[in-house]
């Protein structure tokens, strides 16, 4: 199991339940995790494939792991050029979508070495539960 990886569990229960949303959050602190760390191979297991980035200057797919953790090099070197040591999502709302996909609104809280507060972003994240847990399909930046 990955980084992003959960137990299995019957994905018809309702995000909406306060299991729901604990797991969700579970999950984003797992990808914060492996984003600050620089775990490449972790950021991808919380990919299903294809993927897609959009924002209002570019969007890309990705439909391999490999490319997943490509897009993600970039951003390794400028969490430490900031010294961000932690990554912690918001969850302001959750729609769910239909028994498997939620849109998920996160602004992201960055910590730094000195323990201070470095403004973060905001996305919404489109995510599906497989067998294995959460995964993102779609990031869309909301800035």
């Amino acid at each position: 199991m990955g980084v992003c990886g959960a137990p299995e569990r019957d994905i018809t229960d309702d995000v909406t339940t306060p299991t729901g949303t604990d797991e969700l959050t579970d999950f984003f602190d797992r990808y914060g995790a492996a984003l600050t760390m620089g775990d490449v191979a972790g950021i991808a297991g919380c990919y299903t494939l294809p993927g897609m980035v959009v924002s209002g200057s570019y969007s890309f797919t990705f439909t391999s792991p490999a490319a997943v953790a490509l897009s993600f090099l970039g951003a390794a070197p400028s969490y430490r050029e900031q010294r961000i040591v932690a990554a912690h999502a918001q969850i302001s709302d959750v729609q769910q979508l239909g028994s498997a996909l939620a849109m998920v609104a996160v602004t992201w809280e960055y910590l730094d070495a000195t323990g201070c507060a470095v403004p973060g972003d905001s996305y919404r994240y489109l995510v599906r539960l497989e067998p294995a847990g959460w995964r993102i399909c779609t990031v869309i930046a909301t800035h």
